[in-house]
């Protein structure tokens, strides 16, 4: 998708009959309500987003269809080297861990279950995903609170981390840029 058509939604026209109402998945309307719901928790920067649904690793979860180009900020999402959106859905909800239950695909305009997620996506997880695997320079760098073994501690993007980024999912835009980065020898 072109950044020029940012600016427009596209959506998918699909006729649903009575008879098949279950047959269209929600990432397709999309419905967001029947995919999670946000938990607003008191303080700042406290709210989350849980599953409503069960899914097998590597399914898609939803797809990006109302994003908007957005500078740098900590509700945008990086989707490209230069490219900022702003997601205008639930989906800004959707947390950081070291130990993500999503991704998000910014090349196919997507939210996948992580394909490493032993299990799949099950009702009442958290929906997370890797901030580094889209962001190479964060406008609000953070302490990590995910708890887990791997945790990173001060999440700041891709261009502070080198080489523990290995095993994780990283979009292209990311990959480009530490290539970019390891070929100056130093950080931008």
């Amino acid at each position: 998708m072109a950044p020029a058509a940012l600016s427009t939604p596209q959506h998918v026209a699909i006729s649903a009959t009575k008879s098949q109402p279950a047959s269209i998945p929600a990432w397709v309307k999309p419905d967001l309500a029947a995919l999670l719901h946000v938990e607003h928790r008191s303080g700042d920067f406290a709210a989350c987003s849980v599953s409503l649904v069960s899914l097998p690793a590597g399914a898609i979860f939803a797809r990006i269809t109302t994003p908007t180009i957005a500078t740098k900020a900590y509700t945008s999402v990086q989707a490209g080297p230069d490219l900022h959106i702003e997601l205008n859905s639930d989906l800004v909800y959707i947390n950081h861990s070291c130990e993500p239950t999503l991704i998000f695909d910014m090349a196919r305009w997507e939210v996948r279950v992580n394909p490493a997620l032993s299990g799949g996506l099950q009702p009442g997880m958290e929906l997370t995903f890797f901030y580094p695997s889209t962001e190479w320079h964060m406008a609000q760098p953070f302490k990590c609170l995910c708890g887990t073994a791997q945790c990173l501690g001060t999440v700041s993007g891709a261009r502070d981390l080198g080489g523990k980024l290995a095993g994780y999912y990283l979009n292209a835009h990311i990959e480009d840029l530490l290539v970019e980065q390891a070929a100056q020898g130093e950080k931008k």
